[in-house]
């Protein structure tokens, strides 16, 4: 069935705001697999818990370099799939071969490499996506669409996290004896996720158009000033020079809240196996029930996640976006400092409460906050350079975080989320100081009298 735009007021109906969307279920399971799993997969190939942190360093490197210029040739890109279309597509095809590759490794050197590659082409895929809501929505509908993209978040990552789970207990795949061997569970769980992240995908490219520029002589010759490498260096260069206000907030804000992240990303499944269910090694039955139970923790975080995304625009009209993020952020800080009080693995489904809470505005307000403040059509690229405030903390604990494991907290893998918890009370505090800026409306005719060569929002179908 065909789904007409809706022209009143630019404004976007339930279904179209599905279909713009839906290819974050795929993207995020894809990036739940990840989280979940991938240090348990170090593990089982070997790695101790301060060898965690290097292991992941490929993957925020890379998105510090890799964003940005995925931005900015996604805003001056145009060819048959349109303007983000392609990178959603290019991204998809390789995270799906990289979702295959990651179970089969066979040496540490080899998982880190699939994990480059996943979330390479995650990035390829994921920062679009962002764009994708300032180029089709009206300012009163982004946060409605930002939330709708947590939902679809939350509902990825509650699947693939549980995945491994229920494949082992409910469907009874049992996991082998063998030393250092992943389980059927998680290989199988990475080939459904591979299947799922490039079939969403494609149903968002399918289902969802955009317009092509109004005049295309002029988008040409504004592609030949923006792209290439060195023009596409200029570009980023100088769009850090002249980032908004807001943007120079948020950025502490990012920073400090998705260090908090990381820090459970890095090392709470393994915590759970070790400090909750006291597995000694990682061959022992103990330790992979202890993963699949940390598994459905996070799915119960990704669970509150989706429910909270509905909340998030009622709540964010009544107080403002700033103290809404602060509130959540305050509840995600409470769960992960709590964990050092809990020793039964019932208990930890508590916590997961608040980091679900922090994590569904983490998703959604920051860029709520910021897409207002951003020039028009360089959303991109700005969106790109707000990677940074996420991967420059995750590498800065990637080079940094073994010698703390070692030196300050004994490979002690529950304190190491801990200290995430601190970090998140810290961004709860700094989102206070942000201040909003009025948004810049992106309608035909405001974008369109600026410059002949505008976008002008999509229609969907």
């Amino acid at each position: 069935m065909m789904v007409s735009f809706v022209s009143q007021s630019n404004r976007l109906n339930f279904w179209q705001l599905w279909n713009m969307s839906v290819g974050f279920f795929g993207i995020q399971f894809g990036w739940g697999l990840q989280m979940a799993n991938t240090s348990a997969i170090f593990e089982y190939l070997g790695a101790n818990a301060h060898q965690i942190p290097i292991l992941w360093l490929a993957a925020p490197l890379t998105g510090l370099i890799v964003q940005p210029i995925i931005g900015n040739l996604s805003d001056n890109t145009w060819c048959a799939l349109g303007r983000r279309r392609p990178y959603f597509l290019v991204g998809a095809i390789f995270s799906s071969i990289a979702l295959i590759g990651m179970p089969n490794a066979s040496s540490l050197w080899m998982a880190a490499g699939m994990l480059w590659l996943l979330d390479t082409a995650s990035n390829v895929s994921m920062e679009p996506f962002r764009a994708f809501v300032g180029d089709l929505l009206p300012a009163e509908q982004r946060t409605q669409g930002f939330a709708m993209q947590s939902l679809f978040v939350g509902l990825g990552a509650v699947t693939a996290s549980a995945l491994p789970w229920v494949l082992s207990h409910g469907l009874q795949v049992i996991s082998p004896p063998e030393s250092h061997a992943i389980p059927p569970s998680v290989t199988l769980s990475f080939y459904v996720g591979s299947a799922v992240f490039f079939g969403t995908v494609l149903w968002t490219v399918c289902s969802t158009t955009e317009k092509p520029p109004v005049d295309m002589e002029a988008f040409h010759r504004q592609q030949n000033r923006r792209l290439g490498v060195l023009k596409t260096l200029i570009s980023i260069k100088r769009a850090i020079a002249h980032m908004p206000q807001t943007m120079r907030q948020l950025a502490w804000v990012q920073c400090f809240s998705w260090l908090g992240m990381y820090c459970l990303f890095l090392y709470f499944p393994p915590a759970v196996a070790h400090n909750i269910f006291g597995a000694v090694d990682e061959d022992s039955l103990r330790y992979a029930e202890g993963i699949e139970w940390a598994g459905l923790c996070m799915a119960a975080y990704n669970a509150v996640c989706v429910g909270i995304s509905f909340a998030l625009p009622k709540i964010s009209r009544q107080i403002g976006r700033r103290f809404t993020h602060a509130l959540c952020l305050l509840c995600g800080a409470i769960g992960l400092l709590s964990l050092m009080f809990i020793h039964d693995q019932y208990l930890l489904l508590a916590p997961m409460v608040g980091v679900g809470i922090a994590w569904a505005s983490m998703l959604a307000m920051p860029y709520a906050m910021l897409v207002g403040s951003l020039p028009p059509r360089k959303g991109g690229i700005y969106m790109g350079i707000f990677n940074f405030f996420i991967v420059l903390p995750e590498v800065v604990a990637s080079l940094g975080f073994g010698w703390v494991m070692v030196n300050l907290l004994h490979e002690n893998r529950l304190w190491a989320v801990v200290v995430g918890g601190a970090s998140m009370l810290i961004a709860a505090l700094l989102t206070l100081r942000v201040k909003e800026e009025q948004a810049q409306e992106r309608s035909p005719q405001t974008s369109e009298a600026a410059s002949p060569s505008a976008l002008r929002p999509a229609n969907i179908e």
